[in-house]
């Protein structure tokens, strides 16, 4: 009986032991599992590159596609501005039956080389504020011009065919009043 009762007590001691120490172990282990914030950081960095090359990268990239836009400039039909802080280059091929595509948009600096690329390949530059932001904000590059502005749109182009056939042939000066363009109120945008 003594001998019983020992060994329930060393039981009862064990399972006690048991209850203390499986539910610290499985905490400590947990702990030690965890990372530091140094650790996650440089994982991070193994992972998805440092932020530094990524930087580098994008840079790189946007560099590449705006000097592949400004090669399309001299190609363009017609540059649309407001006068200083935006500029739009479009292109119409008559043989398909397509909309109007923006070759190149931007604003400010890139607005300036735009015009600059364009006034040396003799593209025309018209001056039309509310069309130019209309299709800037409504159009990525490479894009059709949105149906609502095919009206504007058309009447630059027939004012710029107009204006070259004049340089060639002569007769009437051709003459368009940018401020009465039709854009519809969506696609309106103020500077």
């Amino acid at each position: 009986f003594i001998v019983l009762w020992g060994f329930l007590a060393i039981c009862a001691s064990l399972i006690l032991i048991a209850l203390i120490d499986v539910p610290f172990q499985l905490w400590n282990h947990t702990k030690q599992l965890r990372m530091t914030k140094q650790e996650l950081k440089d994982e991070n960095k193994e992972t998805e590159g440092s932020p530094e090359v990524k930087g580098r990268i994008r840079r790189m990239q946007l560099q590449l596609s705006q000097q592949r836009m400004m090669q399309d400039v001299p190609e363009a039909d017609v540059i649309i501005t407001n006068p200083t802080h935006y500029a739009v280059a479009l292109r119409y091929d008559q043989s398909k039956s397509g909309a109007p595509i923006v070759l190149a948009k931007g604003t400010d600096l890139m607005a300036q080389q735009i015009r600059m690329v364009a006034d040396h390949h003799e593209v025309p530059i018209i001056s039309a504020p509310p069309l130019t932001r209309a299709v800037y904000y409504s159009t990525e590059i490479g894009q059709e011009i949105p149906s609502g502005l095919y009206i504007a749109v058309a009447q630059i182009l027939a004012f710029v065919f107009q204006l070259r056939r004049y340089k060639n042939t002569g007769g009437n000066k051709p003459n368009l009043n940018t401020e009465d363009l039709p854009i519809p109120d969506e696609f309106k945008r103020d500077e």
